[in-house]
């Protein structure tokens, strides 16, 4: 018990409650009187000016304000002239006795005078004072045998003007402050150590409670919560318990899920091997066709297959087309390669992108008179967004000609562009057919052709969407597809500048 919390706590308080008693005893012993005399200093130099700006050079003019100081201050009041004749005195009365009248209706008069001063030769004019400089003194009623402090000044006329108090007051009362403080501190150790033991083990319940979820916790029993409800700091403790206590039994579950899935994932990485064979595999496939026929068509021209002009020329032609489609592959792959590789580095810059788009469009105009599709864009303001200009570019080529491959006899490819928040979104919109709802994840990987024919039929390798996510994840943008009523919309996002905070 002597080294639990509680035990601790109960000593403490107690403790502490016996420290500030003693404390408080001995400073009121040391201090208390030194404290009291310095206002009763204070407030006998206060009544001292008020009597000083009153005073007229006679004092009946304000013998009442005289009699009402000295009855404010407990105290005596006397006033001399410059050759030291007393003018005037207060008499040793009790308070207000001069205006205390019997049932009659005649004022009191004491039955005796006051005892005659024994200090008079002390208030005698001499150099000690000076006029607005106030005096203290103690000095002593050799007959009453009482010390008094005394406050002693010049009046401008040149009067001298005395307070006194009795000191004795003042020291009984610091006797009696001294046995209140003792009778009282006695009472508070003794409920305060009452109030500490009932404190004590109501404070350290919730902990003796907290350590027993504990040691349950470590032999792996989790079942047991803590019922502490409180809002301070144990509360929130029995909550961070409960809260680790769900933790720890959740995590041990999953120890045992991971362990099953561990086995999961030497299997994904065997498929992710069987991938990058495919992905070989899918690459040599692509090289190899075209390869097939330039080396065809290259037999043919060297053989003197073609009778005419016109014949080698077609056989030309048909060389160079596929080794156009070789070449935008080898970039293609070299560029996805640099990208997930993560040794292409991105340069962004501030720029237009409304110009951007107008000026990818004019690129494609002729092909969009050919094919006669129409194009819907409105420009709008001028939107400054920061980015690697020519990235979003290819972003934007690679969407265009993805989106001119699958439009539909209705022949309408729309670019639009929305502010989302701090990013501007740009959709690429086209009339078709939708694309499957199994297919929307898997179209962003290389060489995933959601329709192989059609794909072979324009020299496609489905390289383009690899690209624009990797572009896109470079900025750490949103991209994405949706399908949408007409059609198939491709989106991207970029990071937009505020014109207005930026040139302020």
């Amino acid at each position: 018990m002597s080294k639990s919390v509680r035990s601790k706590l109960f000593l403490s308080i107690t403790l502490l409650l016996v420290f500030f008693i003693s404390a408080l005893w001995v400073l009121n012993n040391l201090y208390l009187q030194q404290y009291y005399i310095k206002n009763k200093e204070n407030m006998l130099e206060n009544n001292a000016k008020h009597l000083v700006d009153m005073y007229t050079g006679d004092p009946n003019d304000i013998q009442d304000e005289l009699d009402r100081t000295a009855n404010i201050v407990g105290g005596s009041i006397d006033i001399r002239d410059k050759d030291g004749k007393l003018i005037y005195k207060s008499s040793r009365r009790l308070p207000n006795e001069k205006n205390i009248v019997d049932n009659m209706g005649n004022k009191f008069k004491p039955n005796m005078e006051p005892p005659p001063d024994s200090d008079v030769q002390n208030d005698k004019i001499n150099n000690t004072y000076s006029e607005g400089k106030y005096t203290f003194e103690n000095r002593r009623d050799v007959q009453l045998k009482i010390d008094f402090l005394t406050l002693v000044t010049k009046i401008s006329n040149g009067d001298i003007l005395a307070i006194r108090v009795p000191l004795v007051s003042i020291s009984e009362s610091v006797d009696i402050a001294n046995r209140f403080i003792l009778i009282i501190g006695g009472v508070i150790i003794l409920l305060g150590s009452l109030w500490a033991f009932w404190f004590s083990k109501r404070f350290t319940k919730p902990i003796l409670e907290l350590n027993s979820i504990a040691q349950n916790m470590s032999k792996f029993n989790f079942s047991k919560k803590c019922s502490i409800n409180g809002k301070d700091e144990i509360g929130q403790l029995g909550q961070s318990v409960n809260y680790l206590s769900g933790e720890l039994s959740r995590a041990i579950t999953e120890l045992n899920i991971k362990n099953k899935k561990l086995e999961e994932d030497i299997e994904k990485e065997r498929k992710i091997d069987e991938m990058r064979k495919e992905f070989i595999s899918s690459v040599s496939h692509e090289l190899r066709t075209p390869l097939s026929v330039i080396q065809g068509y290259a037999e043919g021209l060297v053989s003197n297959v073609t009778e005419s002009d016109e014949d080698r020329k077609f056989y030309c032609d048909v060389i160079m087309n596929e080794t156009d489609k070789m070449n935008k592959l080898v970039r293609d792959l070299l560029n996805l390669s640099q990208i997930e590789s993560g040794y292409f580095h991105i340069e962004k810059t501030e720029f237009n992108l409304v110009s951007l788009i107008e000026y990818v469009l004019n690129r494609y105009k002729s092909t969009f008179e050919e094919k006669s599709i129409e194009i819907r864009f409105e420009p709008g303001e001028s939107v400054i967004v920061y980015g690697d200009m020519t990235r979003i570019e290819q972003i934007l080529t690679n969407y265009i000609n993805n989106a001119i491959n699958h439009v539909d006899n209705n022949k309408i490819i729309g670019i639009t562009k929305i502010s989302v928040k701090d990013k501007i979104r740009i959709n690429v919109f086209n009339t078709g057919k939708h694309i499957p709802d199994e297919y929307l994840d898997k179209i962003w990987n290389s060489f995933y052709k959601v329709d192989k024919a059609r794909t072979r039929s324009y020299g496609g390798y489905g390289l383009g969407l690899s690209i624009v996510k990797a572009i896109a994840d470079l900025h750490s943008n949103a991209y994405g597809v949706e399908n949408t009523e007409g059609g198939v919309n491709f989106w991207f996002e970029i990071d937009k500048i505020d014109l207005n905070s930026a040139e302020n």
